[in-house]
Parts: structure tokens; C-alpha cells; sequence
């Protein structure tokens, strides 16, 4: 199952909860079905082609008694299909769908070296400001960048690293001498 397929079943997941209003309801089933899924000996069990599709729904059933009803047969189809290992990829794209809704975004920041919490606050304001929404940074370092900060928020890329304007400089140098 591709991220795409993750997507849309979290994408309908979202659909049925926003017309429910039973947002974390939802969000709650996703991640407690992703948990059962770090259960290798259940998954072994799941994934048995000679157990019939009753008893895997009665093994569902049992360690998730707990959850919305639709996301237990969210849960049934998956397993049924085989793609129930991809429960906790579901649950990771509702919780952007969630974000998304309630007015939030995820931001993959590059940086040069790590930030402290102090300046993941000051950089996530910085985004805020330029998206108008509140920003969640998710940071990694690669010090190739020398220094700065690139970032992604959706489909659009922000890069003000050093790297990206030595090498601007550079080019307006070489056009400089033609």
C-alpha cells in the first residue's frame, strides 16, 4: 500500500468524523489501532491466509472493544486486505488532517546546527507569521546548509540558507563579468 492509499483512507476517516463530530473519537481509534499493530505475534495472526475473515474480526473485536465502531471496521477491512500494518501511516496523516482543520501546519525544517526549544519557538513565530496559521516545526540538521534555515510547509520551500545565497551570489558574480 502506497502513502497515497494511507492518505485516503485517512482522508475518508476525517470525512465520516468531521459529519459525525466525533473528531477524536477518531483520532483516539486511528492511534489505538495503530498500537495493536506493534503486537507481532497478533499481526502474524492477522495476516494468516488459512484464518477465516470471523476469526481475525473477533481477534480485532477483542483488543478493540474500546474504539468508534466504523473505525473498528476501518480496522476489519484493513486487516482483511492485508494492510493493516499500514494503521499507524493512516493514523499519522489524520492527525495532519486534524492539524490542517483546526488551523495548524507541519514545517520540515532544515538547519545548520540543532535548535534549542528557545529557537524552535522564535522560528516556528517566524512561520507563523509568513503562513498566518500556527506552525509545528518538525527540525533536522544538515550542516552542508553553512547556515540559515530551509523549510517546507506543504508544497512550498523556503530557502534562506547560506548555501542557497553564496551560491546566488556566485552566479550574479559570473554574470557580472560577462
Amino acid at each position: 500500500m502506497s502513502r497515497l492509499s494511507s492518505k485516503r483512507y485517512a482522508q475518508a476517516a476525517f470525512e465520516l468524523a468531521v459529519e459525525e463530530g466525533e473528531l477524536e473519537s477518531w483520532q483516539e481509534s486511528l492511534k489505538r489501532i495503530a498500537d495493536i499493530t506493534t503486537s507481532e505475534e497478533l499481526m502474524v495472526l492477522l495476516e494468516t491466509p488459512k484464518l477465516s475473515f470471523n476469526a481475525k474480526k473477533g481477534l480485532l473485536e477483542e483488543r478493540l472493544e474500546e474504539v468508534n465502531p466504523v473505525a473498528l471496521n476501518l480496522a476489519c477491512l484493513l486487516a482483511s486486505k492485508g494492510r493493516l500494518r499500514f494503521a499507524d501511516d493512516i493514523s499519522q496523516q489524520y492527525d495532519r488532517l486534524l492539524d490542517a482543520y483546526r488551523g495548524i501546519e507541519h514545517a520540515e525544517v532544515i538547519v545548520a546546527t540543532p535548535l534549542d526549544d528557545e529557537g524552535k519557538e522564535r522560528l516556528s513565530d517566524q512561520l507563523g507569521e509568513m503562513t498566518g496559521r500556527k506552525v509545528i516545526i518538525e527540525a533536522q540538521v544538515d550542516p552542508s546548509i553553512v547556515g540559515g534555515v530551509k523549510a517546507r510547509i506543504g508544497d512550498t520551500l523556503i530557502d534562506g540558507s547560506i548555501r542557497n545565497k553564496l551560491e546566488a551570489l556566485r552566479k550574479s558574480l559570473v554574470g557580472v563579468g560577462r
